[in-house]
């Protein structure tokens, strides 16, 4: 699976409108993901946010949205691994900011193309402060793709995704293994580089 096919899936997770008998069962990580799942339809169906000259402010809210359930801060420090210490303070910072603004953008860039995949909740598996939602997509091909969330507790009642994983494949150990390739020959002021060559602010200056 590509990387664009695995944003696909990942985000459609988040919308799909597909219920399971066990979702009635379920506890607040898995109640969570659907409430989500809920504001995001809702963005996406609201006729007053479709016409192209609203894409912006529907942007927005969709990066509301996600952000308001995404650990992106952990997922930024646990997708950089030993080398997040190789940073400074400042630069811890910049490369959250960087790491968060390209998951946003492939995120909602995936949103918007969303054609009806199906989703299926199944088990929730908790231990004290972490949890895992497991999901199942089914594509319009009739082809199943089993995405789990991971989620960890940030206070008494939210649960925050911290990473997912797709056909046994983890997207936090998958940029983990691109950033040590980069690492491995470079600075971390050289990553922050070629991240922001990537941002969408970047791109929109270019464009």
């Amino acid at each position: 699976m590509t990387y664009a096919q695995t944003i696909f899936v990942a985000a459609a997770v988040l919308f799909s409108q597909a219920w399971n008998p066990a979702l009635l069962r379920a506890g607040a990580p898995t109640d969570q993901v659907r409430q989500t799942a809920d504001k995001v339809l809702a963005v996406l169906q609201d006729a007053g946010l479709k016409s192209p000259d609203k894409q912006k402010e529907r942007r927005e809210q969709l990066r509301q949205v996600i952000g308001a359930r995404f650990d992106f801060n952990e997922m930024a420090k646990r997708s950089l691994g030993v080398h997040w210490r190789r940073g400074n303070d400042e630069e811890q910072r910049e490369f959250v900011r960087l790491f968060t603004g390209l998951l946003e953008k492939s995120y909602a860039d995936q949103m918007e193309a969303y054609n009806g995949e199906k989703i299926i909740y199944g088990r929730e598996n908790m231990s004290q402060d972490q949890a895992e939602v497991e999901t199942k997509v089914v594509t319009k091909k009739g082809e199943n793709i089993s995405i789990n969330y991971k989620l960890r507790s940030v206070n008494s009642k939210d649960w925050k995704v911290y990473d997912v994983v797709i056909e046994n494949v983890s997207i936090v150990n998958n940029f983990r293994s691109q950033f040590n390739r980069i690492m491995a020959n470079a600075s971390f002021a050289d990553l922050l580089k070629k991240l922001e060559s990537k941002s969408p602010d970047a791109s929109a200056v270019r464009g």
